[in-house]
């Protein structure tokens, strides 16, 4: 990194912090006020992505805390079995009921390019953060592609989350994984993540990445 008359090398800029709390506050300001849409008709209490709303994290899930909410933004993948790569569109929310777990959800959409149209929907997942009470978190992913992941793993710090898979399960006509790891960290108010897989002809190498910006919550 090159040194700027006003950024010392290998030191912070200085007021990047103050830049950094005015940038969370007028994020929340949009976001604060959304939630994810639910029927009102239904008993009990639905889902919320908002922490603001519905009922209160239950306390298990206090060191997922900083994930709750809906995430949008843009990433890479690249698919070892099909010698593919793409960038995406995506969408991923993180829920909760007042029980001890966050509800997670994914969908993505292909682009034509780096902040470019639309081409046709990409992958979709679905699963269930399960904080336990060693600060173990079990993860439970399903695949639209016909794969179940059982990921275990813990918090690194506050806001990073490290897991790697302990079982995948197949269908007769899923896409060939045989394991997985996923890191997820929390920087200046976005998400970003690094998914790893392995498949009975590649060892493990980067599949997905991408970074996020919260629209709900």
């Amino acid at each position: 990194m090159t040194a700027t008359p006003n950024q010392p090398e290998g030191g912070p800029q200085p007021g990047s912090g103050d830049a950094a709390v005015r940038a969370a506050a007028e994020r929340a300001e949009k976001t604060r006020g959304r939630n994810i849409p639910e029927f009102d008709d239904l008993p009990g209490t639905g889902d919320t992505a908002n922490l603001r709303m519905g009922p209160e994290l239950n306390s298990a899930c206090l060191a997922l805390l900083p994930l709750v909410g809906v995430w949008r933004g843009e990433g890479e993948a690249n698919h070892p079995s099909l010698d593919e790569t793409y960038r995406f569109l995506q969408e991923v929310t993180f829920s909760h009921d007042g029980r001890p777990f966050l509800t997670y959800s994914s969908r993505a959409w292909k682009l034509d390019g780096p902040g470019g149209s639309i081409v046709e929907p990409a992958f979709r997942e679905t699963g269930w953060w399960r904080p336990q009470p060693d600060d173990t978190i079990e993860l439970l992913l399903t695949h639209s592609t016909g794969v179940a992941e059982m990921f275990f793993g813990k918090p690194k710090n506050q806001t990073t989350w490290e897991l790697s898979t302990d079982a995948v399960l197949r269908t007769p006509t899923a896409e060939d994984v045989t394991a997985a790891s996923r890191l997820y960290g929390v920087v200046e108010g976005s998400l970003a993540y690094v998914e790893e897989r392995a498949t009975s002809e590649h060892e493990m190498q980067p599949r997905l990445s991408a970074k996020l910006e919260r629209v709900v919550g």
